[in-house]
């Protein structure tokens, strides 16, 4: 598999056609795994990190559906398209609020299920590129990147500390973390009042007025707390 390339698992019982989407897809230029049913899905899932599933709804064991099911309420939110000869559009519908991404009814053009595969693959992606932004009026930090930068793109310097704590609490926005927490997550001892000095350097790069942060919170009694907007 090359850096980049995007992992499809496709499961359907059909052999034929799971071996016709297989070759297309590689054709493609994607990494494609392939399942008989949803039980050996599961397995596959525990053990690859997959960017999207083709999954066919009428297959034996363990439906389509009810594998969609258990997938959204385990909170897995793996894209999957689902596959079935059935075209109505009350079943479309019941695809789409179980948690499907997309549904597509057989016969179906291999080209128009790869349009709908890199739609939602960019979709995706550029939710994952949101999410990874932290945005304080006019300052974005990329916790994918390390990055802290005015919003024209200008890069604003930050120590590793501050990088640390940035990353620390921007990946538990809302939650309040106390002062020892923040110390040994900064290597720091019990050296509290160097956390404090941190979060004051820390505060004067992303805050307006430092003496009333809205962002950089302290939560009396308890700790710091970081939220974004």
């Amino acid at each position: 598999m090359f850096e980049g390339q995007k992992h499809i698992l496709v499961v359907d019982d059909d052999t034929r056609l799971r071996s016709l989407l297989q070759r297309y897809l590689r054709e493609q230029g994607f990494w494609v795994s392939a399942s008989k049913d949803a039980i050996v899905a599961q397995s596959l899932l525990s053990c690859y990190k997959i960017d999207l599933m083709i999954v066919d709804v009428m297959m034996p064991k363990l439906s389509g559906t009810s594998f969609l099911k258990q997938l959204r309420s385990s909170g897995d939110t793996t894209p999957v398209i689902l596959l079935t000869a059935m075209g109505e559009a009350e079943d479309r519908v019941n695809g789409l609020e179980i948690g499907a991404d997309d549904y597509v009814a057989k016969p179906f053009e291999p080209k128009e299920l790869v349009l709908r595969i890199n739609n939602i693959l960019r979709r995706t992606q550029k939710a994952k590129e949101q999410s990874s932004r932290l945005v304080f009026n006019n300052i974005c930090y990329d916790l994918n990147k390390g990055e802290l930068c005015s919003l024209d793109g200008t890069i604003i310097h930050i120590t590793p500390v501050e990088r640390t704590l940035l990353n620390f609490l921007g990946k538990k926005l809302g939650e309040v973390h106390t002062r020892d927490e923040l110390a040994e997550i900064l290597g720091v001892g019990e050296n509290l009042r160097t956390v404090d000095v941190q979060i004051t350097r820390l505060r004067k790069k992303i805050e307006i007025d430092t003496k009333n942060p809205c962002y950089l919170q302290t939560i009396r009694g308890k700790g710091y707390m970081l939220i974004s907007e």
